[in-house]
């Protein structure tokens, strides 16, 4: 049974919304995934902070009407995902990471910046790491001297207690 007056504008509401606050939009065909991986996927995309939804295309091209995602409604054909999320790369890697395991999963494009991306952008945007990996490398960088210099002090210790008894 399709979506009555009201519900279809409830559903680009909560879309818009969610569009206002994105930097990425990752769109792909879903056709032939079963539940189960479905399932799956909205969990990796739950854990991620990713807004994942099936939903009808004309809905979302009403949603994304005078945003800088206006540019992607002409991809919106077919049976899609939509992968929305206000971390740069986590929508589009979400997806292709799904899309390596599960090959009934396929890009089709995605916009960030105001620039709509083909697949091959897609994957591109997905490769960057996170901001979490970024900030957990740049603490390792930071700690390496520190331990360095700890580890320094603590063989100069041992080496003067050696030379004192």
């Amino acid at each position: 049974m399709g979506l009555n007056l009201n519900d279809k504008k409830a559903v680009v509401a909560e879309v818009s919304a969610q569009v206002a606050n994105a930097q990425t939009i990752a769109i792909a065909e879903y056709r032939g995934i079963e539940v189960g991986d479905l399932t799956v996927l909205r969990k990796k995309a739950r854990e991620s902070g990713v807004y994942l939804r099936v939903l009808k295309n004309t809905l979302v091209r009403r949603a994304v009407e005078g945003t800088e995602f206006a540019g992607l409604a002409e991809h919106m054909v077919g049976p899609l995902i939509y992968s929305v999320s206000a971390d740069p790369v986590a929508a589009a890697k979400v997806l292709n990471d799904f899309a390596k395991t599960n090959d009934k999963l396929v890009l089709k494009a995605g916009s960030y910046a105001g620039k709509v991306l083909d697949k091959a952008g897609v994957q591109a945007l997905a490769s960057i790491p996170s901001r979490e990996e970024l900030l957990s490398k740049l603490l390792y960088v930071m700690q390496a001297p520190v331990a360095g210099f700890a580890r320094a002090l603590d063989a100069l210790a041992k080496q003067r207690e050696g030379a004192a008894a």
